[in-house]
């Protein structure tokens, strides 16, 4: 394991369609094909994750969270990203980064962030020691951005995405969830704006996290068709990647040499066989998957007086626990009881 995820809020600014779809136009959206399904299948009806924000006192604190993060170095992590939920409605998130950058043997030190609250903080969090940041941006048109996250918020997100790269944040990227129907069909328009832009962009396929148990398999477009549509309209150059074997994404330089074009398919393609993450919650759970169906309470000994030997124990055992993979596209599958937003990402 060399790759921590860390969630410092369950909670979120935006609805997004595949994590809390709780807007009238995801419920439109969503509803048509639950119809279709109802007709296919008699009875068939999601069971939405009865979602609640944790109280306060059950998130860990910044102290708690750099420990955990300090002893999982000691074994090992060397890639810290902090998450949520949105990490930047967390107050005081740059004091967490600084703590976390000064932690001997953190190399690289990245936030995934909506960017709608990017702005006013970034050169603190520039000068706290975050080396990378990612965007979520999952359409570059104004009225289908609302519909799929539920905020007019495209306008903060790409000036968030120009000041990063100002500031020297590098790479920057940007993260775009591919929903057949809904953005399907700005896919080479994203990969235009990367390569005006000089960004590295990644396609991810739709996975079954939302909080509304909606996700059908029908509309996952497959890492293979996103290729194929990428290949029909754009030189692509494919990016060495043997350095790093545990990388999630398959990469592609742009012709002309400005942007770069990645596609994460954890549905079509898994790639549990390579994993090294570890997963963090807000309220001090560890994921040994992001499909995991068992969690492990880190705050007992966390507030019950145990040492950093009895937290690295407990680390150790639960690697040794990880999961083969994940079951999604098998009859045995099980939706997690959390949505991304409560996981992290």
């Amino acid at each position: 394991m060399r790759d921590l995820r860390v969630s410092v809020t369950d909670r979120c600014n935006f609805r997004c369609l595949y994590c809390l779809p709780e807007t009238e136009e995801a419920a439109d959206f969503y509803r048509t094909r639950l119809d279709g399904l109802r007709q296919a299948l008699p009875g068939a009806r999601p069971t939405p994750i009865h979602r609640e924000w944790k109280p306060r006192a059950e998130i860990l604190r910044f102290e708690e969270i750099t420990r955990v993060v300090r002893v999982a170095v000691g074994l090992g992590i060397e890639k810290v990203r902090i998450t949520g939920g949105e990490p930047l409605l967390r107050q005081g998130v740059e004091r967490l980064v600084a703590e976390i950058a000064g932690i001997p043997g953190v190399r690289d030190l990245a936030m995934t962030t909506n960017g709608a609250l990017f702005g006013p903080v970034a050169a603190s969090l520039r000068q706290a020691g975050l080396q990378r940041v990612s965007f979520s941006m999952d359409s570059l048109d104004r009225d289908n951005f609302r519909r799929m996250t539920g905020r007019d918020g495209l306008g903060g997100v790409l000036e968030g995405l120009r000041l990063a790269r100002q500031l020297g944040f590098h790479p920057v990227k940007v993260n775009a969830v591919v929903i057949r129907g809904m953005n399907d069909h700005e896919i080479p328009d994203l990969v235009r704006f990367a390569a005006a832009e000089d960004l590295s962009l990644r396609f991810i396929e739709f996975m079954p996290l939302d909080s509304s148990r909606a996700w059908q398999k029908d509309l996952v477009v497959p890492g293979r068709e996103i290729l194929e549509r990428l290949r029909a309209g754009f030189e692509l150059t494919p990016v060495d990647a043997s350095a790093n074997p545990s990388e999630t994404a398959r990469r592609w330089r742009l012709g002309g040499g400005r942007g770069e074009v990645g596609i994460i398919a954890p549905v079509s393609e898994p790639f549990c066989g390579h994993c090294n993450r570890l997963r963090l919650t807000a309220d001090g759970k560890l994921r040994t998957c992001l499909f995991s169906l068992d969690e492990h309470d880190l705050r007992p000994l966390l507030r019950g007086g145990g040492s950093d030997a009895d937290l690295a124990a407990l680390l150790q055992d639960r690697v040794r626990h990880k999961e083969a993979g994940h079951r999604i596209g098998q009859a045995d599958f099980v939706q997690p009881q959390r949505s991304m937003s409560c996981i992290g990402g």
